[in-house]
């Protein structure tokens, strides 16, 4: 398949079977390229793609091949059962986070506040809005960029989330939430994984602290008392070993504790503030 003209003429089925990727990204490329669902791949699998459609798949092929993640490809991402938007200004929302989203839902008080630090796509405070509709859901982020996609999820799923520029605390007024949530950047300066596999694509900045892969947590720590009710939740991610360090940032705070995602590792840590 080095040009578009092999794939002129050939079924659904035959692409599936011959293409150079994994079967699941094949049908993810296929399905956004003709517009079909997935039913349809199935259903339609004796259907021959014209030229027109042919080029557009060999281009997506080509640009997964390159290393271009799924996500940027389709423009798409399913975050705690919602889809979301994504462009190359945020991260491409994992399923580790979903973590965080269940541990806000299960903690926040009944019409409690909810202030996501560093929103990106807007996946978490979104999906937040949408479990929780009786939550009042703040969200920030110092891309302008990654605003505008996180604003259109919002539209999207018809949830309220209050969004402001900011870096950090920087921008906020004189406000207490019930709860604080972030995925900051945390990957340590020079880490072998940017420049391996979808990380090579997504913004840096987002990635990495370009410093010990804690600088951001410290500042989020730090600021946290300022804005967060007393008895409130500062709830973190963070990477597969840094659970440890981010619970001696959090020395002094009350219930200070650290909470494994599906493959087990220590993935989010959090506290109250002290009464």
């Amino acid at each position: 398949m080095s040009d578009s003209a092999p794939l002129a003429g050939r079924s659904l089925a035959q692409v599936l079977a011959q293409s150079p990727l994994d079967p699941l990204e094949t049908r993810i490329l296929l399905g956004h390229a003709l517009g079909l669902s997935r039913v349809q791949l199935i259903t339609r699998a004796d259907r021959l793609l014209d030229a027109g459609e042919a080029a557009r798949l060999q281009q997506l092929f080509a640009r997964r091949l390159a290393g271009e993640p799924v996500a940027y490809l389709t423009g798409e991402r399913e975050f705690y059962g919602l889809d979301f938007k994504v462009t190359p200004a945020v991260l491409i929302p994992r399923p580790d986070t979903e973590l965080l989203v269940e541990l806000v839902c299960a903690r926040l008080p009944r019409g409690g506040s909810v202030l996501d630090l560093g929103t990106g796509s807007g996946a978490i405070a979104v999906a937040i809005a949408h479990a929780r509709p009786d939550a009042q859901v703040s969200a920030l982020d110092a891309s302008a960029a990654a605003l505008d996609v996180a604003r259109f999820n919002a539209a999207r799923h018809d949830v309220r989330v209050d969004f402001l520029q900011s870096d950090w605390y920087a921008g906020l007024a004189s406000q207490r939430y019930s709860m604080i949530v972030a995925n900051p950047p945390y990957i340590v300066a020079g880490d072998s994984h940017l420049s391996q596999g979808d990380l090579r694509f997504e913004p840096v900045d987002a990635l990495t602290d370009h410093a010990d892969g804690l600088s951001a947590l410290r500042a989020i720590v730090a600021g946290a008392p300022g804005f967060l009710a007393e008895g409130g939740w500062l709830l973190m991610e963070h990477g597969y070993d840094q659970a440890a360090p981010v619970r001696a940032l959090l020395q002094g705070w009350s219930q200070v504790e650290s909470w494994r995602d599906l493959a087990g590792i220590e993935r989010v840590t959090g506290a109250t503030r002290r009464v």
